[in-house]
C-alpha cells in the first residue's frame, strides 16, 4: 500500500517517555509512507510524585521533535501532569486523532509513563485505534491480520485497507503499510473439546454421565461446516482487502485456543505487525474476545494494532 491510497493526512497522537519502546515507535512513524501534511503530537506526562523529572522529560520530547521533522512531519509537543493512561485518553477523546501510537512499556521508577499497564490501559479505553509499538524495532515487512467475522474484525479490516467508494476513491482512513508488506489474513477456529475435559466439567460428575454413542459421522459433518465458515470469513476478507488496497493477503486458517495459536504463529513466521478488533462475537460464537486482544497486546513478541468496533 502507497501514501497515495491515503485520503487526507493522518493525524498521529504518540505517547513519548524517551524508552526504548517509545522510541521503537518513532522509528515505525519515521518510515510510515504518509503525506507532508501528516502530523505527530507527542505527549508526554508526568507523575506528579516524580515531577523532579520534569527536565528529563522535557528533553525526551525536544528528542522526538527532531527525530519526527527530520522525517517531514507537522509536530507539536506538549508536557502533562497526572495519571498518564487518563492524559492520553483525555487528549485523544478531545482532539480525536486518527491513530494512538505507545511503546510496549516505558520507563520504569522515573518518567513512569507506559509503566504498569499504561499502554494496555489506552487500548482498553480510547476510542481511536491503539498502536503498541515493542522494542527492538523491526520495519513492517509482514503483517497478521485476525478475524473472527464480527463487526470489530471488519472495522480493523476496514483499517487496513480503507473502503472503495469509487474508481481509486478511499472513503476510510487507511494505515499506511510500508511499500512490499505482506499481509495474511487469520482465522482460528475453536479448539475441539476433548472427552475426558466433557467428562470433568460435568456438573454431576463423569460417573454420572449416561453413555452416549459416539456419530462420527455427525461429528465429521459438523466439522465440514465449521470449517467452511471459517474459509468463507477468510475469503471474504481477502478480497476486500485486495479489492481496497491492490495487495494480495495470504489466508491462513488454523484451530486451537485462540490467543495462543496467533502468538505461535507470529514467532513461527517473523511477523512484525498484527492487526486485531478490539472484541469480537460473544463465548458461545466465536473466539475474538477481549480477552485476545488483551493477550496479544501483552504476550506478542511483536507491535499490535487494535482496532476499536462495535461487537
Amino acid at each position: 500500500m502507497s501514501a497515495s491510497k491515503n485520503p487526507r493526512p493522518i493525524n498521529f497522537l504518540l505517547a513519548f517517555d524517551g524508552s526504548e519502546h517509545s522510541l521503537a515507535a518513532i522509528q515505525l512513524l519515521r518510515d510510515l509512507p504518509v503525506s507532508i501534511e501528516s502530523k505527530v503530537t507527542a505527549i508526554g506526562v508526568l507523575i506528579p510524585r516524580e515531577s523532579s523529572n520534569h527536565a528529563v522529560i522535557e528533553s525526551a520530547l525536544e528528542q522526538a521533535n527532531k527525530l519526527l521533522r527530520e522525517k517531514g512531519f507537522q509536530v507539536q509537543t506538549d508536557l502533562m501532569l497526572g495519571n498518564p493512561a487518563e492524559k492520553i485518553i483525555e487528549y485523544a477523546q478531545e482532539h480525536h486523532p486518527d491513530l494512538i501510537v505507545a511503546g510496549a512499556k516505558g520507563l520504569r521508577h522515573t518518567l513512569g509513563i507506559l509503566l504498569g499497564g499504561v499502554a494496555q490501559q489506552i487500548v482498553e479505553y480510547a476510542e481511536q485505534p491503539v498502536l503498541v509499538v515493542r522494542a527492538p524495532y523491526r520495519p513492517i515487512q509482514r503483517v497478521l491480520l485476525v478475524t473472527d467475522g464480527s463487526i470489530s474484525s471488519i472495522r480493523a479490516m476496514e483499517y487496513l485497507a480503507g473502503t472503495i467508494m469509487g474508481e481509486h476513491e478511499v472513503h476510510c482512513q487507511c494505515f499506511p503499510l510500508p511499500a512490499g508488506a505482506q499481509v495474511r489474513v487469520m482465522h482460528v477456529l475453536p479448539p475441539l473439546p476433548a472427552p475426558d475435559l466433557i467428562a470433568r466439567t460435568w456438573p454431576i460428575g463423569p460417573d454420572m454421565l449416561p453413555p452416549v454413542p459416539y456419530d462420527r459421522e455427525s461429528e465429521e459433518a459438523w466439522l465440514k461446516e465449521e470449517e467452511a465458515r471459517g474459509k468463507a470469513i477468510l475469503e471474504q476478507a481477502v478480497n476486500f482487502i485486495k479489492g481496497c488496497s491492490g495487495i494480495e493477503p495470504v489466508a491462513v486458517l488454523a484451530r486451537g485456543d485462540a490467543a495462543t495459536e496467533i502468538i505461535q504463529y507470529v514467532k513461527d513466521h517473523g511477523i512484525d505487525l498484527i492487526i486485531a478488533g478490539s472484541r469480537g462475537f460473544s463465548e458461545m460464537r466465536s473466539w475474538l474476545l477481549g480477552s485476545v486482544s488483551r493477550k496479544l497486546v501483552h504476550y506478542a513478541n511483536c507491535s499490535v494494532l487494535v482496532v476499536q468496533g462495535t461487537a
